[in-house]
């Protein structure tokens, strides 16, 4: 005890050294891992990559002041010993960890390659919605029933990510279906004349009314149009669109029958022969093509004044910003 006494005295000196430049070194670790990484910023402008940039300066700094401590304690192996195990400790904690680790370096990369910004509309795994929140461990959604859905930050950077707000322009389209005994081309000016004179699809690209597939009742038509989904909502102009081209359909007497269907009448029907309808020479149906849009522009100005075309987005946007954070931590976008 004596010896093992004196040996300490001895060393007393050099140990109260090491601890004095233990702490030197930790008070000093987090304003050189700052500068340090400085020069970052002109390369990239992620907060996440300074963030975990400098801490992992600062802590080699301080398991290098941890190891000068030993080496002047007169621990030299015990300090190889110490290295050591930390390299172990971290592959053990990788592994432990690998699902946090895995959403901690997709944060770097969404952070780096940066797929969407804040506010935009995106897709991930069919969940689409505002986006209002990346953080180091998820991506946090606004979807437009306004919820919040939070997605780990792996499952975004691994899987397909559609933004729907990096290009304004989105093409819309639906099927609408007219009888047999119709006229296609007449079907497809009126359907034509309705979205050339609504103010919300746009005439570049222009839009399209083209012959899908010749069903069992019907000849279903497929229209295509084009709108700015900043400004207007796509499912609400679909929804107008359909509804005024059946009204112009109806009255220019354009059938939309249903699916054929069987039906049994037990007792028989009774059949009364109309009245053949008056062709013209050449045996077709009189049509007046030249009202067709005049009629249609006067009835569509009248409607797209009672209708609300606006696009959804903005009102998302705004409930995201009054609710609450769904998840403490910095924004890394």
């Amino acid at each position: 005890m004596q010896n093992n006494w004196q040996l300490f005295l001895q060393k007393l000196p050099m140990i109260g050294l090491g601890l004095v430049i233990f702490i030197l070194i930790f008070l000093l670790a987090r304003p050189l891992s700052e500068l340090l990484v400085r020069p970052i910023s002109f390369v990239s402008t992620s907060q996440l990559i300074r963030l975990v940039t400098r801490r992992l300066i600062s802590i080699l700094f301080i398991l290098f002041g941890f190891y000068l401590f030993l080496r002047f304690a007169g621990l030299s192996e015990f300090a190889v010993a110490v290295l050591s195990g930390t390299g172990v400790i971290g592959l053990i904690i990788g592994f432990a960890f690998k699902d946090i680790a895995e959403n901690f370096i997709s944060s770097l990369l969404l952070s780096i390659q940066k797929p969407f910004k804040i506010d935009d509309v995106i897709e991930v795994e069919g969940r689409i919605g505002v986006v209002k929140q990346v953080t180091a461990r998820a991506t946090t959604l606004v979807d437009f029933d306004g919820d919040h859905i939070q997605i780990p930050n792996a499952t975004v950077y691994k899987n397909i990510i559609r933004n729907l707000t990096a290009n304004p322009k989105s093409r819309g389209k639906f099927v609408i279906g007219i009888g047999y005994e119709s006229s296609i081309v007449e079907s497809q000016k009126i359907a034509l004349a309705v979205l050339s004179n609504t103010e919300a699809v746009l005439q570049d690209p222009e839009p399209q009314v083209l012959v899908d597939v010749l069903a069992s009742s019907t000849v279903n038509l497929k229209v295509y149009f084009w709108i700015n989904t900043h400004n207007h909502s796509l499912l609400k102009v679909s929804s107008f669109l359909m509804r005024t081209i059946m009204r112009e359909f109806e009255k220019h007497g354009i059938s939309m029958p249903d699916d054929a269907r069987e039906i049994i009448f037990p007792q028989g029907i009774v059949v009364h022969q109309a009245q053949p309808p008056t062709l013209s020479a050449d045996h077709e149906p009189k049509v007046k093509y030249e009202k067709i849009v005049d009629d249609s522009a006067l009835d569509l100005q009248d409607d797209e004044q009672d209708a609300d075309l606006a696009s959804d987005a903005d009102d998302i946007r705004q409930q995201a910003k009054e609710a609450r954070d769904p998840e403490k931590g910095q924004n890394i976008l």
